[in-house]
């Protein structure tokens, strides 16, 4: 029987997508893009649903988009039918965690780069080689990677089209941690259970502010800051009294998103 080629997996609070063409180094077609909007839409709808971790099987995360997908998956995306986290995102303020497992190249480093952390396996190499065939990174590459390290290392990477391997990539704060391969999925589910010890809506209200308040100046960015705290005692306000609670009984809180 055929395998998904986007896997799917629920733990508690977490869940894990699978990309699963290892054939093609985990490139992605039309069927990927569809089972991926699904799975979003699903993550972004369940309230048990907190954390998102993205990962691939075989020697690679992701090499991109399938070119010979690429005019359906243009047509797919043209017409509003797909909402996958490189080409259209939905709006998601759940953390979303990349575990590079390999090879993240072209489309693929887009992914992670769409991610809000990455953890990246001891034997991985990301790249944006599209220069050298005379395009330019169209799924985020050039308005996300400068954001997210120095501009002279984001240029660097845009301009040569080199690969880098996983060490360099902690170096300039591309990834977060680097793990052996064989652990990479597991400490990337020990981060998303540290993330799910907190309170549900503080996490996802601190996602917001953050990724709002890069857009506008630093004064303004504190008041919105101010604002979203308000909103966390409007929206989970057992969740506020429980942290206080168990801070004074010295214990673990439980929290309910709510």
């Amino acid at each position: 029987m055929k395998e998904e080629p986007v896997l799917w997996e629920k733990r508690n609070h977490i869940r894990i997508m699978t990309y699963n063409r290892p054939e093609v180094l985990n490139a992605m077609n039309l069927e990927m893009a569809k089972l991926e909007d699904q799975y979003l839409a699903e993550f972004k709808n369940d309230d048990d649903a907190w954390v998102l971790i993205y990962t691939g099987t075989g020697r690679a995360f992701s090499a991109g988009m399938d070119l010979t997908a690429f005019d359906e998956m243009m047509k797919a995306e043209a017409e509003g039918e797909l909402r996958v986290l490189i080409l259209d995102p939905p709006e998601i303020w759940k953390p979303i965690i990349a575990a590079i497992n390999g090879y993240a190249i072209g489309g693929g480093l887009e992914l992670a780069l769409a991610c809000d952390i990455r953890i990246i396996a001891d034997d991985g190499q990301v790249g944006l080689p599209e220069v050298t065939r005379a395009i330019i990174p169209g799924a985020g590459g050039t308005s996300r990677l400068p954001r997210l390290i120095s501009l002279g290392d984001a240029l660097k990477i845009l301009l040569t089209g080199d690969r880098i391997d996983a060490q360099e990539c902690y170096r300039i704060g591309l990834a977060q941690k680097v793990v052996p391969r064989e652990h990479l999925l597991e400490e990337a589910i020990k981060l998303a259970e540290k993330i799910c010890e907190n309170g549900p809506v503080a996490v996802r209200l601190i996602k917001e502010a953050v990724y709002h308040g890069l857009d506008v100046p630093l004064h303004t960015s504190r008041i919105q800051s101010a604002l979203y705290a308000y909103r966390n005692l409007q929206l989970a306000p057992e969740d506020v009294e429980e942290g206080v609670k168990s801070f004074i009984e010295k214990r673990k809180p439980f929290y309910k998103g709510r």
